[in-house]
């Protein structure tokens, strides 16, 4: 399984690589590891991977979104706000995006 496989069967399952990781029982930053091609899935961890894929988004909590405090543990969040905050023209696209979308807290 590639890299683009492993990262393609989470994003279509809609969690994070820490929920993914907790389902499969390995670290977070393996399944990061995964993503990137440091490190590579085993053949029974493959095969979960499909097994997840098959069951799609629901296999996780329901489904359901997580909280924002959820959010916070996780480390592509992280990431993502450091590139939000290292670079201009990303943060005002996401500036433009959710000016579009109410303030949960309003």
């Amino acid at each position: 399984m590639s890299p683009g496989d492993v990262k393609a069967i989470r994003k279509a399952l809609g969690c994070s690589a820490r929920d993914l990781g907790a389902a499969l029982d390995v670290p977070s930053e393996t399944i990061l590891a995964w993503e990137r091609g440091d490190l590579f899935p085993t053949k029974a961890h493959v095969e979960r991977l499909n097994a997840l894929r098959e069951k799609g988004p629901a296999a996780f909590k329901g489904g359901r979104e997580r909280s924002p405090l959820e959010l916070l543990a996780d480390p592509e969040i992280w990431s993502l706000f450091r590139k939000l905050l290292a670079n201009r023209e990303l943060r005002a696209e996401v500036l433009k995006l959710a000016a579009k979308v109410p303030d949960p807290d309003e």
